[in-house]
């Protein structure tokens, strides 16, 4: 399972979002600092979900980290988080 799949799964599954899309920009930093040659290392993710309501950014921001998990946000380089 690629990056992308591993993402959208535990965002799907965590939080049953209205929307979400999952962006590969890693192609917009080839050869930046944290361009590791795999092309999975930055990463926009664009999620809706009612249960963001209620929670401050920085809440909804730590609720996104911990459902992705140590694994992937180890994996990652960059992630741009656009919640509502």
């Amino acid at each position: 399972m690629g990056l992308e799949s591993e993402i959208l799964s535990a965002l799907e599954k965590k939080f049953a979002p209205e929307r979400l899309e999952v962006i590969n920009e890693s192609h917009l930093h080839a050869g930046h600092a944290g361009d590791d040659g795999s092309g999975e290392s930055h990463w926009r993710v664009v999620i809706a979900a009612p249960v963001f309501a209620e929670m401050s950014r920085i809440a909804r921001h730590r609720a996104i980290h911990a459902a992705l998990g140590a694994d992937v946000i180890g994996r990652l380089h960059a992630l741009t988080l656009d919640v509502s």
